[in-house]
């Protein structure tokens, strides 16, 4: 039974050797256009801070393509919050930090 397969592979690699490796029709293919790096974005879809300043606190709003989408409060006494519009409907929750817990693993695959 070994043999028999043995024989039956053998013969497939000799059929595989015995075809022409290369067609005689191929043409070179053509050089890969330059490398041209992306258009910086235009200044209206950049983030703005403003920071408003109070006697009790500090209020800093963040917003983007000129909608409001995160408001965070510094008081004077006390840690900073965020209020953050996660649905963009104008309803802002509050959030103690912005950290949502979620937690990806970070394994080394490979160094170099």
């Amino acid at each position: 039974m070994r043999f028999l397969s043995l024989l039956l592979l053998s013969g497939f690699s000799i059929s595989a050797l015995a075809a022409d490796p290369v067609p005689g029709n191929l043409e070179p293919l053509p050089r890969p256009p330059a490398f041209t790096p992306e258009p910086e974005p235009s200044g209206s879809d950049e983030s703005e801070i403003t920071i408003i300043k109070q006697t009790e606190l500090t209020v800093e709003e963040y917003r983007s393509g000129g909608r409001l989408y995160m408001i965070k409060v510094i008081p004077k006494i006390g840690p900073p919050y965020y209020l953050v519009d996660d649905r963009g409907d104008g309803k802002f929750a509050r959030q103690e930090s912005l950290d949502s817990g979620l937690r990806p693993p970070r394994w080394i695959i490979h160094s170099f």
